[in-house]
C-alpha cells in the first residue's frame, strides 16, 4: 500500500494567500470598470473569493487552488442581481471563471457535486434552471468534445441556399435522427427554423437503455431544449436535441449546429471544443433558444 502523502497546510494557505493577492490585481487591471462599478456598489474585491475557504477547507488542492478572477458565485447571494448591470463580456468571463473551478477533472467524467454547482452557477448567473439530470434521463456525458455539424434539411425538397445563415457548413443528404422537422415547406414557421437554427447532437446510440427503450427514448429525447456552454470563454447556447450522433470513433460526444458553434466561437480553426451539455428544465417553454444573455 502506498503512503498517503502529507499535505503542508501552512505551506497550502501561503500559496492560496499570493494567489489572491496575484487575482486581485489581475482582475483590477483587466476589469478596471467593473472595479469601479463594485466600489460604488459598496461591494469589495476582497470580499468575493468566499470559495476560497471552501477549497482550503475541502482539501483541495494543485489546480484548483490556482484561481484566476473573482467568480460570480462567490459573490454574496444578495449582491449577484448588481452583475446584470455589468457588460455581457464581462458576465461571460466571470461564468467562465466560476465554471473552470469546478472542472477540475482529468477527462470528462464530473462527479454529482460537480454538477450540482455548476447547475447552481447558472441559475444565479442567467436563471436558467438547467440540470444532467431530467425526469429520470441523463446521457453519458454532461462535459465533452463538441463538433461542427451541417445544417439539416428541415422538409422534404429543402436547400441549402434557402438557410438564411452559414451556407458555407453545407447540409446534410439526409433527415435528422427524427426525420423532418416539417413535412413541407408550407408547414414552416418561426419556430422550426429556430430548431434548427440551434440544434445539437448526442449520442443517444449509446445510452446503456437504447437498445430495450428506443421507442420512449427517443420521443423523449426529440427536441429536448438544453443549453450548451463553452467553459473557455462563458458564451452559452440554448438549443434542442435534433440529431444523434457522434460516432464514438470520432472522439467527441456531441455534435452543433453550424450556428451553435459559431455562438460559442468554435465555428473557425479546429471546429471542435469542450463544452458542458444540461437539459433545461423549461415546461413552460419560456426559455428562448439562441444564445444566452442577449434577450
Amino acid at each position: 500500500m502506498s503512503k498517503r502523502k502529507h499535505i503542508n497546510t501552512n505551506r497550502l494557505r501561503v500559496r492560496l494567500v499570493r494567489n489572491l493577492q496575484r487575482a486581485r490585481k489581475s482582475f483590477a487591471q483587466k476589469h478596471p470598470h467593473a472595479v469601479e462599478l463594485l466600489k460604488n456598489k459598496g461591494i469589495e474585491i476582497g470580499n468575493l473569493r468566499e470559495h476560497a475557504k471552501k477549497v482550503l477547507a475541502s482539501g483541495l488542492v494543485a489546480g484548483s487552488i490556482l484561481l484566476a478572477t473573482p467568480t460570480i458565485n462567490e459573490l454574496p447571494k444578495d449582491n449577484l442581481a448588481r452583475f446584470s448591470e455589468l457588460p455581457l463580456r464581462e458576465r461571460e468571463k466571470m461564468f467562465s471563471q466560476s465554471l473552470k473551478i469546478h472542472l477540475v477533472t482529468d477527462g470528462y467524467s464530473l462527479a454529482p457535486s460537480q454538477e450540482k454547482e455548476i447547475s447552481d452557477i447558472i441559475q444565479d448567473q442567467w436563471g436558467i434552471t438547467a440540470v444532467p439530470i431530467l425526469e429520470g434521463k441523463r446521457l453519458n456525458h454532461s462535459y465533452g468534445m463538441i463538433g461542427a455539424e451541417q445544417h439539416l434539411p428541415r422538409y422534404p425538397g429543402d436547400a441549402i441556399y434557402q438557410h438564411a445563415e452559414l451556407q458555407q457548413a453545407g447540409m446534410t443528404p439526409g433527415r435528422g435522427a427524427w426525420g423532418y422537422f416539417v413535412s413541407s415547406k408550407n408547414e414552416l414557421t418561426d419556430e422550426v427554423i429556430q430548431k434548427e437554427k440551434y440544434y445539437v447532437a448526442v449520442q443517444t446510440l449509446y445510452l446503456p437503455d437504447w437498445n430495450t427503450n428506443w421507442v420512449a427514448l427517443k420521443e423523449w429525447y426529440k427536441f429536448r431544449k438544453v443549453l450548451v456552454i463553452n467553459p473557455e470563454n462563458g458564451k452559452s447556447v440554448v438549443a434542442v436535441i435534433g440529431d444523434a450522433g457522434p460516432a464514438k470513433w470520432t472522439g467527441k460526444h456531441f455534435g452543433g449546429s453550424p450556428e451553435v458553434m459559431e455562438r460559442l466561437d468554435l465555428y473557425d480553426g479546429m471546429r471542435k471544443g469542450k463544452v458542458l451539455l444540461y437539459f433545461v428544465n423549461d415546461p413552460d417553454d419560456s426559455v428562448p433558444l439562441g444564445p444566452v444573455g442577449y434577450n
